[in-house]
């Protein structure tokens, strides 16, 4: 699920690969810039904004492109297969004499001016994983809509940037309440260790080959057991899971033993303990 973590970990193998390097070939499949010819400027930088990843190249151009649910950007050498997918769903190539960067079935696709990228992404709250990480601005642009569910305002890129669906599950489970309770009904003191906990997590995480949210698993209870209290973790396995809710439905909550619900929120499956998370459910 590309997130913030993943957008980052992109950006960094297509700037290992491209940049520095002269474009020998560069086909964007998109009908408004197909005939927007790349090749002989040399790539400056990938720089990953939130989930937008932005390629700047000599000339002042940036090729801005966005994975959503499932977009990829694939890195091949000289003569290796291509294998993230059929040719139509090809939407970009970019090749120098070391490697060749294909985009696969991204929905965001454009060529803009390097001094306009504002356009693409100047309405993104503050990036987590960026050097523009502003937790009390985050807190401030959550808090202006009080009425609005925690899980819809935290997928809200305008107030921070960089979490998806995965996350917000998980950071709802962790915060012990439900994706739908308003932000303003949050406790005092809550939302700032939040979204603290946001920036932690996603960071731990940029360099990860697998997204993980536990700090340690926590024994499951026999079946039968009633659950344990609230706050209350039980002793840690030697295997972890990686994910406290997320994708988990069905299954013992990690903590008090709860079968996990799902749900969509806003189109989004949404996964939580209905033992350990307080606030309205569906």
């Amino acid at each position: 699920m590309p997130e913030g973590d993943t957008v980052l970990q992109t950006a960094a193998r297509l700037h290992a690969a491209l940049a520095g390097r002269v474009l020998t070939h560069a086909d964007l499949r998109v009908p408004r810039f197909a005939t927007a010819d790349l090749s002989g400027r040399t790539v400056l930088d990938v720089t990953a904004r939130g989930k937008h990843l932005l390629t700047r190249v000599e000339g002042g151009l940036t090729l801005h492109s966005h994975l959503r649910m499932d977009g990829a950007w694939r890195i091949y050498a000289p003569g290796e297969r291509w294998r993230g997918g059929p040719g139509h769903q090809i939407r970009a190539v970019l090749t120098n004499t070391d490697h060749t960067a294909v985009g696969y079935r991204l929905p965001v696709l454009e060529l803009l001016r390097t001094s306009e990228e504002s356009k693409a992404v100047g309405h993104l709250g503050p990036d987590l994983l960026g050097t523009d990480w502003d937790l009390d601005l985050a807190v401030e642009r959550l808090l202006a809509a009080p009425d609005r569910p925690l899980g819809e305002a935290l997928l809200d890129q305008r107030n921070l940037a960089g979490i998806g669906n995965v996350y917000k599950c998980e950071l709802c489970f962790l915060a012990r309440v439900t994706p739908w309770l308003p932000v303003g009904s949050l406790p005092d003191g809550t939302l700032p260790r939040l979204v603290a906990l946001a920036h932690r997590l996603l960071d731990a995480n940029r360099d990860r080959p697998t997204r993980t949210t536990t700090i340690r698993a926590e024994r499951r209870p026999r079946p039968g057991t009633p659950p344990a209290p609230a706050g209350r973790p039980l002793p840690p396995l030697r295997v972890q899971d990686p994910l406290y809710v997320y994708g988990r439905r069905g299954r013992p909550c990690l903590r008090c033993g709860t079968p996990i619900r799902k749900i969509d929120q806003e189109d989004r499956p949404t996964y939580w303990c209905p033992a350990c998370q307080a606030g309205p459910t569906p």
